[in-house]
């Protein structure tokens, strides 16, 4: 009875989201860069004068790291304002109030909630993130070593982001908890920057500035490990022998 409870909430979640108008934003918003991405792919030989094969695959695989951090940021930004009125509005409005007098588990609402929009900002990576390497394949015939694990990390940032969202909707109000969020996603980025240039620089106290911020919110962590599974490693390590080939 309380998992057919949590699935039923978590479909009504979905209906939700799907009526809200951060939905259209992330569509207009994904739509645009799946354009403008098409379009710039299309015209990187052109621009370029020239490039041999392995010059334009990895020039691909640069700018498609590029493409898929803007796209990680439009779902940072959606999802933390997906999640934020879930509770805190729901709470404000009394709608909560009525469900939870019910004979209704207030872990089994939470959980609920969760998962659809877990499901929800996971289904939107996974298409929008699909459909960016499909274009890049097609403008330049590149293809990710490993999209599989690259779109799941995608999906696990979103999860985190909503689960941070949802969790502070429950102490603040929608919009702070949706702020906050961001917040604290692009803050993370920097440091993990940091932490970059850090490890370049072999200071280890600068390096672990961006080790604390993923252990405090993995965000970071999960786009690298995204960003490594979309680069071909060989076209970095064998810099030289990438750019042998017949022109394209």
């Amino acid at each position: 009875m309380t998992a057919r409870t949590v699935l039923t909430i978590a479909a009504l979640t979905l209906q939700e989201a799907a009526r809200r108008r951060v939905l259209r934003s992330l569509a207009v918003l994904t739509v645009v860069l799946l354009g403008l991405s098409a379009w710039g792919f299309s015209r990187i030989d052109s621009e370029f004068g020239g490039m041999t094969s392995g010059e334009a695959k990895l020039t691909a695989a640069l700018v498609l790291n590029l493409v898929m951090f803007g796209l990680s940021l439009i779902a940072a930004l959606g999802t933390a304002f997906l999640a934020g009125p879930t509770m805190a509005g729901e709470t404000e409005s009394g709608i909560a109030l009525a469900v939870l007098a019910r004979p209704v588990r207030r872990w089994a609402v939470v959980l609920g909630k969760w998962l659809g929009l877990v499901a929800f900002g996971s289904g939107f990576v996974v298409v929008a993130g699909l459909a960016q390497l499909l274009i890049v394949q097609t403008t330049t015939g590149y293809w990710p070593p490993d999209p599989v694990t690259g779109l799941a990390l995608l999906a696990g940032q979103a999860a985190v982001l909503l689960t941070l969202g949802l969790l502070l909707s429950t102490a603040v109000s929608p919009m702070a908890s949706g702020i906050v969020a961001v917040g604290l996603f692009g803050s993370t980025w920097i440091a993990g920057v940091v932490g970059g240039v850090g490890r370049a620089l072999n200071n280890e106290s600068v390096e672990r500035v961006g080790t604390v911020s993923r252990m405090l919110l993995p965000t970071d962590g999960l786009w690298r490990g995204a960003m490594n599974s979309f680069q071909d490693p060989t076209l970095l390590t064998q810099f030289s022998e990438a750019f042998k080939g017949t022109r394209s």
